[in-house]
């Protein structure tokens, strides 16, 4: 594992920004969605908003082995956007060049202001991993005073997805910036979601770095990733020693993973 000491440069050096989810650590309880809601200014749905018309950058599926009792087992699925490395589908299909692929990180963007609400970037995710902006954001009395300053608020109309909390990526360069740093130390940069998680289910890391651990749980033998037959080089990979886990991934993962109750 890298030393803590070692620093990465950001300044004409090319990263690959990927996570590895331990799914047999995870146990569905739904902070990373939380997180994720809360750092990214996401507002409370609408009482008349319904499954498909909510917005969660985030998503927690539960999956089991389709056995009785008492061999039955079960694990969860954090799903956000996969930041495809090969051609991402979301990319080619977009009129308006509002999703984009930063060259310096390898992260999948998302521009709010050059979407124009045409959703071919949903339809073209094989993931399901993109929600569009029903309504104008709105928040109960007070709980706009939680809102994070370095996040702007999105508009009706537009499509929405993860994209690594690219600002706190922004954060931890200004900060080398002001201490007279040309990079980042390693851990500087880690998104909500991976901070939030109580299981430590989660590590972020550059998958260059053949010294990161991200790059050494992404190499291993249980890691996997979703519809990877597809081609388009998911950065959000999968751990789990159990072999029916990994096939989930590998045969049909739209229909054998279901919504846990996190997501309800």
């Amino acid at each position: 594992m890298t030393n803590g000491n070692q620093v990465k440069s950001l300044t004409g050096k090319k990263h690959n920004f990927g996570m590895v989810i331990d799914v047999d650590r995870c146990t569905g309880c739904g902070a990373c969605m939380i997180a994720c809601a809360v750092e990214n200014n996401v507002p409370p749905g609408p009482v008349d908003a319904t499954d498909r018309t909510g917005i969660t950058l985030m998503r927690v599926y539960k999956a089991d082995n389709g056995m009785d009792f008492p061999d039955n087992e079960s694990v969860f699925f954090p799903v956000s956007c996969q930041q495809c490395e090969h051609h991402p589908p979301c990319v080619s299909v977009c009129p308006q060049n509002a999703v984009e692929v930063d060259p310096a990180t390898g992260i999948v963007g998302q521009i709010p202001v050059r979407c124009l609400g045409c959703r071919y970037c949903m339809a073209a995710c094989p993931y399901h991993a993109r929600y569009f902006n029903w309504w104008d954001p709105v928040w109960p009395e007070g709980m706009e005073r939680s809102l994070n300053p370095d996040v702007s608020l999105r508009m009706r109309g537009v499509v929405e997805k993860c994209n690594f909390c690219f600002h706190r990526l922004q954060a931890a360069r200004e900060k080398a910036a002001a201490e007279g740093r040309d990079e980042i130390k390693e851990g500087e940069y880690i998104p909500a979601c991976v901070e939030s998680c109580p299981t430590s289910a989660m590590t972020f890391g550059d998958l260059l770095d053949e010294g990161s651990e991200v790059y050494r749980l992404a190499q291993s033998n249980g890691s996997f990733r979703i519809l990877e037959r597809l081609g388009t080089g998911p950065k959000i990979y999968y751990f789990s020693e159990r072999e029916w886990v990994r096939n989930i991934a590998e045969k049909d993962p739209a229909s054998a993973l279901k919504r846990g109750a996190t997501t309800d």
